[in-house]
């Protein structure tokens, strides 16, 4: 049985069944909230992700390949075969690898499997930023001055450079992860960063489209959280700042911003809603801000699924977005409405990453082989690691998520370091200290870090 925010029972069928199409602390996450409500989970995995703390978890689980995500996380048709053959109804894809495909979203389509976020083409249309842009633009939600059109040649986009004005930022239409992304401040310099970003761009994507806008300074990242269902309700649930980024991956996350006024923060909800409505989007997902230092908003882009640093927000208005991802996509209401979301405090989000700062972030897999994890109230902890476990080199470094909750942000900062500072984990190196360090800086601590605050930190650090 499922419960609701307003407390309404609402019956889960009978033998209902989600597969879960990813691993790590996000496929416990998905696992959990599926227990919760009653319904049975299968655990896809690769041979390297065998004793992995989410195939321990789910009811059932089924290998699906080894080595790279390529063989394994990223095979739509063994994913969907699994499917098949462990007779799921639904399939959850968390975050990364094929959650924003929407091959593979017609694919489930397809196979009459119920796709846990928005439809196919909502992904396309809001998965291409240059088309992302223009539907923006003319819904006429802000965004930072450039092409309203793609951009394949580099002499074409040199011209469209001058008349946006120097500094531009050079964009993969597909990209994402910071991939295909490169800044040219000059004229002389366009045709080498443009032809980088577009190889960058192929070999990533497999996408050469380009686009430009003006690049905006050492920015704030702020971005709003909504939801939606399939009966037109669409919601949001504030803003959170991700603005503390390395080479664009973001390594804390905070609800609210302390960057932005109230003014701007209902401004900007009101466009996040207005965004999703445009578009017929439904499930969770979105949209992301940059703030200049003027107080400006602009339109980024739109993530059109669950985001890492989803917890901030669940911490601040009682949520789980989750178990909502699931309830919608049942084709159930929205368990709240707007006036139901009433955030109280501050929350913050440590990312846990097994890496070696101090050797430019180089990964640090290994054997887990003691740990201790923080708790206590307001503390939580989103991770698959346990003692013995072994960190796989072939996937990505997170390794844990330390989310706090306090009355206001001091009182948040103040968790946060005790939380870290009581988090153990021997056996690999991890960025606990560096983390720390970043809760002890002014500038956080002031709510003056903006997206350049990182490369600051390391450069003054490395003088010392």
């Amino acid at each position: 049985m499922a419960v609701t925010l307003s407390g309404t029972v609402n019956p889960v069928p009978r033998g209902y069944k989600i597969l879960v199409a990813n691993r790590g602390e996000i496929a416990v996450r998905i696992i959990r909230a599926c227990r919760n409500m009653g319904i049975r989970s299968v655990a896809i995995y690769s041979k390297e992700d065998e004793k992995s703390l989410h195939v321990q978890l789910a009811d059932q689980r089924i290998c699906i390949g080894e080595g790279p995500a390529k063989n394994s996380y990223l095979n739509m048709d063994r994913i969907i075969s699994a499917a098949l053959n462990m007779e799921a109804d639904a399939i959850h894809p968390g975050f990364g690898f094929l959650s924003e495909n929407s091959t593979f979203v017609r694919k489930c389509q397809e196979n009459h499997i119920v796709f846990i976020g928005p439809e196919a083409d909502v992904i396309d249309k809001m998965g291409n930023k240059s088309q992302a842009r223009k539907t923006m633009m003319e819904a006429g939600i802000p965004v930072v001055p450039g092409t309203k059109e793609p951009v394949y040649d580099g002499e074409e986009a040199r011209k469209l450079a001058a008349d946006i004005g120097y500094p531009v930022m050079i964009k993969a239409s597909s990209g994402g992860g910071g991939k295909g992304m490169r800044v040219a401040r000059s004229d002389g310099e366009f045709e080498e960063q443009f032809n980088l970003a577009q190889r960058e761009s192929a070999n990533a994507f497999g996408d050469d489209t380009m686009y430009l806008e003006r690049f905006v300074e050492n920015p704030r990242h702020v971005e709003i959280q909504i939801m939606a269902d399939s009966h037109g309700n669409i919601v949001s649930l504030g803003d959170r700042d991700c603005s503390v980024q390395r080479n664009h991956q973001k390594l804390i996350e905070e609800s609210p911003s302390p960057a932005i006024s109230e003014e701007t923060r209902q401004e900007m909800n009101r466009c996040a809603v207005l965004a999703a409505r445009t578009v017929g989007y439904t499930n969770a997902g979105t949209i992301e801000f940059i703030v200049d230092s003027k107080g400006g908003f602009y339109f980024m882009e739109m993530n059109t699924r669950i985001q890492v640093e989803h917890g901030v927000t669940e911490m601040v208005t009682g949520t789980d977005l989750i178990i909502e991802q699931i309830r919608v996509a049942m084709g159930e209401p929205l368990s709240f409405a707007q006036e139901d979301i009433r955030p109280r405090g501050h929350a913050i989000e440590c990312r846990i990453n097994a890496e070696i700062p101090e050797m430019n972030f180089m990964p640090s897999p290994g054997v887990i082989e003691h740990m201790h994890l923080p708790a206590g109230n307001g503390v939580r902890v989103d991770t698959g690691l346990y003692t013995g476990y072994r960190i796989p080199p072939e996937y990505d470094s997170m390794i844990a998520k330390v989310i706090v909750h306090g009355p206001d942000r001091e009182a948040a900062i103040r968790k946060m370091m005790s939380a870290l500072d009581e988090m153990l984990i021997m056996g690999v190196k991890t960025n606990l200290d560096f983390q720390y360090q970043i809760m002890r800086h002014p500038l956080f601590r002031e709510g003056r870090a903006d997206t350049g605050f990182i490369e600051k930190m390391m450069k003054v650090k490395g003088k010392g």
